[in-house]
């Protein structure tokens, strides 16, 4: 587009320059009654050139320029827009992870549950089948006597130590009572 403009731009200055050489004549132009001014026919039809075309140009660039700063106002806000919308989705989209992610983990805690649940279930009709018993005690137990194993340096060698030791043991431990006059028998 640039170059047309460019190419249209060469072709006027070179019609006004062709214009200048055929038209070299003076001029005079009456402004009041008694202000004349003479001057070349090229550079009048430059002025009257100007004097139309100027005011139209300036005016389409300051709407030109207006228009301008109205679009990038509105391309600044919907860019804002955008990116306000894009910073809602995307925490929209982590939110929804975020959901997701909890409710996987809540699924997998439900499903480890329902295991534990199903493992112990299972013990339970384990033992339930399988019942363990126990011996039935009437009173108390008495614990069974332990034979008690003398050390060889304390086995008696004669008859008069085996005396000894029974008089020195004491009656209680004796499975025999000594009977005594008074009691009745």
């Amino acid at each position: 587009m640039q170059v047309i403009r460019t190419i249209i731009w060469v072709a006027l200055l070179i019609a006004v320059i062709v214009f200048s050489i055929f038209n070299w004549n003076p001029v005079e132009v009456t402004i009041w009654d008694n202000l004349v001014l003479e001057t070349k026919v090229p550079a009048l039809v430059i002025i009257s050139f100007l004097l139309g075309f100027l005011p139209t140009w300036l005016i389409s660039r300051g709407v030109i320029w207006s228009l301008n700063r109205k679009i990038r106002s509105l391309e600044i806000a919907a860019k804002a827009s955008s990116v306000s919308a894009a910073a809602r989705e995307a925490e929209r989209e982590e939110t929804a992870r975020q959901e997701l992610a909890a409710n996987e983990a809540e699924a997998e805690a439900a499903e480890a549950e329902a295991e534990a649940e199903t493992e112990v279930e299972a013990l339970d009709t384990e033992t339930v089948e399988e019942p363990v018993e126990e011996p039935v005690h009437e009173g108390p137990v008495e614990p069974e006597p332990v034979a008690e194993e003398t050390p060889a340096e304390e086995v008696p060698t004669s008859d008069d130590d085996a005396q000894e030791d029974a008089a020195s043991a004491d009656p209680t431990d004796n499975d025999e009572q000594p009977k005594d006059a008074s009691t009745p028998t």
